[in-house]
């Protein structure tokens, strides 16, 4: 170990760093978790399209039809309107009254309990039943989930009736149902079977019988009565009477009323038919009519495992659909949340490459590599704390980290810096990463603290969209507070074990405890990586290779040159235009 050139003078150091220095090992031991408890924070954060954001708005939806929207306004919305507005958390209430509906849009303050607050509504509901119309229908009190929004449409078509259809479609929702990350599937579309029982008028008058009778008489036999039960010897049987029709002939046969000794069947009096009902949902996809199923995940899953699985099971049960019948999936939200979690992990990537490579020219490739790992300890120690924190990686998240990116490397570059120019100076490494780190540790934090305070406001943020927004502050200051965590920690600690100068060759040579430990740590660093994804960090890994063989059969004597001499001519120069500027300050001030 070379001796200072000059003696160790008393510059203050950093508490925090010197401790870490000090207690290396277990800083590495610290890295070792903070990197495989990172990968499975990473792999455990539920990923969804949207943040989970309260929306306080409740709607009143109640169908009355045939009534003009000035009826509706008068018979409906107002009587209903009247008892929701003695609820005192209102913050405005807006209706709309059409032909047959009315819709009452109830805005609540934000942050209130949204199940007390729909409790309220429903309680103001139900009092003013009484003074709406008997033939409306019964209002639907319903609030606005984000977190129940269809992920995925799965759409089911063939060369068949949509009856025969829309019972495959049932047998495929009842198997994704099955998931436990599924909420539930929405079917829309289709036909449905109904037993229908046309009246004749005319008849009915001929044979004095009311509607009323025909309704009661199909009603009173269409029931399956229990029987009680009968004891024989030690065991008992339960009897009932199944009187459930299962074939429109039976309805047919029921005697409506007996005249004159002569029975009055259904079949006098109306036609039996078993057709559909009216459909109220119609689905289409590029013209051709289908069977369209909504899939519903649970809130905090993970939207791309969710969707895997829908698709797992969709293949598995393509072989036994008929030969015509065509799956597709659209409006996949899963897909758009995996294109933002692989642009992260190429940005971490190329965001790791790209600064080694600039910094090659400067600190040489070991040495670089310091500032170069405190973009994925960072984001690994982010994951960490967003998982504890229950935070899911959702699309605002994901922009945060990729908008943070670029700031991680700044706390990294000063201190391995100013580190290495203590060691050019002939201080010993812990020395050189005690003083080197110390020296720049009060202006490092303070310049995270600045950029944290410009985001810090954001927190408060009022209203829907500061919830929904307030996941960029919040992730930005984890993020911005772990880079300045991995700049006085972690990589004083690495400099100070492996840190050396170009061109010496005693000082390249590592121990082998410090070879032994490198390479277990990326022994087991490779691993998790090919685990969480086989071919991409297999690729990087390849790439990594190649680009150090280029290092070492020609960019290290490009950056040697550099060095010696094209960074001495820039630094000149600078000085050079510094001097001049200072002499000639007039000029200066006036050309800015």
């Amino acid at each position: 170990m070379s001796t200072p050139q000059q003696p160790i003078d008393d510059r203050k150091e950093f508490g925090l760093s010197s401790l870490s220095i000090n207690q290396s090992t277990s800083v590495l031991v610290m890295i070792a978790l903070i990197f495989i408890l990172g990968i499975i924070s990473y792999l455990r954060i539920p990923k969804e399209s949207a943040p989970d954001v309260n929306i306080p708005n409740i709607f009143v939806v109640t169908v009355y039809p045939g009534v003009a929207p000035e009826d509706m306004e008068s018979l409906v919305t107002q009587k209903l309107e009247e008892k929701i507005n003695e609820i005192a958390e209102i913050k405005a209430l807006k209706s709309t009254s059409t032909e047959g509906v009315s819709n009452i849009n109830i805005e609540f303050e934000t942050g209130i309990d949204m199940t007390e607050a729909l409790q309220k509504v429903r309680e103001k509901v139900d009092l003013a039943k009484p003074n709406l119309p008997p033939a409306a229908e019964e209002p639907l009190v319903q609030e606005i989930n984000i977190s129940e929004f269809p992920i995925m449409q799965v759409n089911i078509s063939g060369q068949y009736s949509l009856d025969r259809l829309k019972k495959i479609a049932e047998d495929l929702k009842d198997q994704i149902e099955t998931i436990p990350s599924v909420l539930e599937v929405e079917l829309a579309g289709g036909l449905e079977r109904e037993i229908k029982i046309d009246v004749d008028l005319n008849k009915l008058k001929y044979y004095g019988i009311s509607f009323d009778d025909v309704t009661k008489a199909v009603r009173n036999e269409n029931v399956t009565v229990p029987g009680g039960g009968i004891d024989v010897g030690n065991k008992k049987f339960l009897v009932r009477v199944p009187g459930e029709f299962t074939d429109t002939a039976l309805i047919e046969n029921i005697v409506v009323k007996s005249n004159s000794d002569q029975p009055i069947y259904v079949s006098d009096v109306a036609t039996v038919d078993y057709g559909y009902k009216d459909r109220e949902t119609y689905a289409r996809l590029d013209d051709n009519p289908v069977i369209t199923l909504s899939v519903k995940k649970r809130l905090g899953e993970n939207i791309i495992e969710t969707a895997q699985s829908v698709k797992s099971i969709i293949e598995t049960a393509k072989p036994s659909f008929p030969a015509t019948t065509v799956v597709s999936v659209t409006n996949d939200q899963s897909t758009e949340i995996a294109e933002m979690v692989s642009s992260l992990e190429n940005n971490i990537i190329s965001g790791l490459i790209l600064v080694v490579l600039i910094l090659l020219f400067f600190l040489g490739v070991r040495n670089s590599s310091f500032v170069g790992i405190a973009i994925p300890m960072s984001m690994l120690l982010s994951f960490i704390i967003l998982l504890s924190l229950g935070i899911t990686m959702n699309m605002i998240v994901l922009f945060s980290l990729i908008l943070a990116l670029g700031m991680l490397v700044d706390n990294a570059i000063v201190v391995v810096e100013n580190i290495y120019r203590y060691v050019e100076e002939g201080y010993d490494n812990f020395e050189a990463a005690k003083k080197g780190t110390g020296e720049v540790a009060i202006p490092i934090i303070s310049g995270t603290l600045t950029t944290l305070a410009a985001f810090f406001p954001m927190l408060f943020w009022p209203g829907i969209v500061g919830e929904f927004m307030g996941y960029l502050p919040i992730t930005l200051i984890i993020t911005l507070s772990s880079s300045l965590f991995v700049g006085l920690v972690i990589n004083p600690v690495l400099c100070a074990l492996y840190m050396t100068r170009e061109n010496e060759e005693e000082n390249k040579k590592m121990s082998s405890k410090g070879k032994r430990s490198l390479v277990i740590f990326i022994g087991i660093l490779g691993i998790l990586l090919l685990i969480l994804n086989p071919l991409s960090w297999a690729l990087v890994f390849v790439v990594s290779a190649l680009l150090y063989f280029i290092h070492v059969k020609w960019m290290s004597k490009v950056a040697q040159r550099w060095q010696e001499d094209g960074l001495n001519k820039v630094i000149n120069a600078y000085q050079n235009t510094l001097r001049w500027a200072i002499i000639h300050r007039s000029a200066t001030v006036g050309v800015a």
